[in-house]
């Protein structure tokens, strides 16, 4: 989920900034729609492979992580206990419940617990970088269509400020979706993506009808 909307994301604002940029030069709608079109497919392969890497990246930490603590567990259980422990009791919990919790939880898989405890990640769920990948490669090109066609379709005249609109409201909603997933704030999460966005396209836009003058 996340890959998708940060695709889609990615998606809308790299094409937005690339076609209102050649929009600020020319006003042939061919080379606008031509440049969008490569945008589209160059980002999708790029996202795609970016994906792929950067999850397999963080797989590999995970991995690691998990072959460290296999290792400390057999050095150091105690110390892996207290460890599990204090931080039942930094979360509130009280020293006698919060010892008969561990002791259940490292009864019941240690390797599992201290991973939780120590690294934030469950052993074996790791994210897919194939399922990543194929997340952004359709997620990117869907976002695209969006700037894409609000440039070519709409009439000459309005277009640039259309396009710029539309952008704004779909980033609204991909803000607002990565915050959720993210469980950050909603609000500064779906600011800073419009921020974003705005100021892409200005600068895309005043590039091009420097370069067009």
């Amino acid at each position: 989920m996340r890959a998708a909307v940060m695709g889609a994301n990615d998606g809308i604002l790299s094409v937005a900034g690339i076609v209102i940029g050649v929009a600020g030069a020319t006003t042939n709608s061919y080379a606008i729609f031509i440049s969008g079109i490569a945008g589209m497919l160059a980002g999708t392969v790029s996202m795609a492979m970016g994906e792929y890497v950067s999850v397999n990246t963080q797989k590999d930490a995970q991995k690691r992580a998990v072959a460290r603590q296999k290792q400390a567990l057999k050095d150091n259980y105690e110390k892996e206990v207290e460890f599990v422990k204090q931080n039942y009791l930094k979360q509130g919990i009280n020293e006698q419940l919060a010892a008969k919790a561990t002791k259940e939880m490292m009864a019941k898989d240690a390797l599992v617990t201290t991973v939780r405890e120590r690294y934030g990640f469950e052993v074996n769920e790791f994210t897919s970088p194939y399922a990543a990948a194929i997340a952004s490669m359709i997620s990117f090109p869907l976002g695209s269509i969006l700037p894409l066609l609000a440039i070519t379709l709409l009439p000459t005249r309005i277009r640039i400020i259309a396009t710029f609109v539309a952008v704004i409201i779909a980033l609204s909603f991909t803000g607002y979706g990565a915050a959720v997933l993210g469980n950050a704030n909603r609000r500064q999460g779906l600011l800073r993506n419009v921020v974003a966005g705005i100021l892409t396209m200005v600068v895309t836009y005043v590039i091009g009808s420097l370069i067009g003058s």
